[in-house]
C-alpha cells in the first residue's frame, strides 16, 4: 500500500512568532497516525521549526534549494545548508517557482539531480496552466514536465513523491473535480509503467494540490490514485490543516 501524505507548503508566510504560535497549535491536534505530515516554512524558519517538532511525526521540508552545492548564489540555499539544520526534504518545480522566477525543465533537472545525490528527499511539483487545459494540451504538458525524472534510474523513484498541481487551481479558489485529478493521477502513473515498469508505478506516491480545504479533501482523497494532497492556504490554519490530514 501506498503512503498517505499531506504537506502543508506554507509560501511566503508567517514570521518567527507567528511560527511557534502554529505549531503550538497544529501539536494539539489529533492527527490520523497512518498519514504522514509535513510542513514547509520559510527558509527564516526552517531551523525553528525542527527544533519545536523535534519528537512528534511532523517532518519539515523546505520550500526550493540551489542546484549548486556553494558559491556565488546570493540569497540561495544548498542541500548541504538545509540537511546542516536537520531539513531532508525539498519541494522543488512548484509553479509559482516556474512561473515567477523562471524555473524550467532543464534548471530542475540539475535540481532534481543534487538533490539526488545529497540522498533528499524531494517532492516534485508540475501542472498546467488553464490555457493549455482549455486547449486539451494538459496530457503533453505534464508528460514533458515529468520527462525530467524519466532520465533516472530507478533506484532514484525510492526519494521521489510527485505533485500534481493544476496551475489554475492554486490560491484561484478553484479546484480541479475529484474526477479531473483521478483522471490526471491515473494518466502519470501510466506514463510510469511505459517509461519503467508497472510495480513503480503502482508505488509511486502521487499528490494533488489545487485549493485542498476541509471541505473538498475527502472527496478528492477517495480517488484510486490520490495519494494525498499539497496544501497552501489551508495549511495555515492548524485546524484545517488537521481536518485534511484526516481526512482519509
Amino acid at each position: 500500500m501506498r503512503n498517505q501524505i499531506v504537506a502543508g507548503n506554507w509560501k511566503m508566510n508567517n514570521t518567527t512568532s507567528e511560527t511557534e504560535k502554529l505549531l503550538n497549535e497544529l501539536e494539539k491536534q489529533t492527527l490520523n497516525k497512518s498519514v504522514k505530515v509535513y510542513v514547509a516554512p520559510a527558509f527564516t524558519q526552517l531551523s525553528q521549526a525542527v527544533r519545536q517538532l523535534e519528537g512528534t511525526p511532523i517532518k519539515v521540508a523546505a520550500q526550493n534549494m540551489n542546484a549548486a552545492a556553494s558559491g556565488a548564489h546570493t540569497g540561495e540555499i544548498s542541500a548541504s545548508m538545509l540537511q546542516g539544520v536537520g531539513v531532508h526534504t525539498v519541494i522543488l518545480g512548484h509553479s509559482e517557482r516556474r512561473s515567477l522566477y523562471s524555473e524550467t525543465n532543464d534548471s530542475l533537472k540539475d535540481k532534481v539531480a543534487t538533490a539526488l545525490n545529497a540522498e533528499m528527499e524531494l517532492i516534485f511539483c508540475f501542472g498546467e496552466e488553464l490555457e493549455q487545459r482549455k486547449e486539451n494540451n494538459h496530457f503533453e504538458v505534464v508528460r514533458a514536465q515529468l520527462a525530467v525524472l524519466f532520465e533516472l534510474p530507478e533506484k532514484a523513484w525510492d526519494q521521489i513523491i510527485l505533485a500534481y498541481e493544476p496551475v489554475w487551481a492554486i490560491g484561484t479558489g478553484e479546484t480541479a473535480s475529484p474526477e479531473q485529478a483521478q483522471e490526471m493521477h491515473a494518466f502519470i502513473r501510466k506514463e510510469i509503467e511505459e517509461n519503467y515498469n508497472s510495480s513503480l508505478a503502482e508505488k509511486v506516491v502521487i499528490l494533488y494540490g489545487g485549493s485542498v480545504k476541509p471541505s473538498n479533501a475527502q472527496e478528492i482523497f477517495s480517488m484510486k490514485d490520490v495519494d494525498g494532497g499539497l496544501i497552501g492556504g489551508a495549511s495555515l490554519k492548524a485546524s484545517d490543516f488537521a481536518a485534511i490530514v484526516n481526512a482519509f
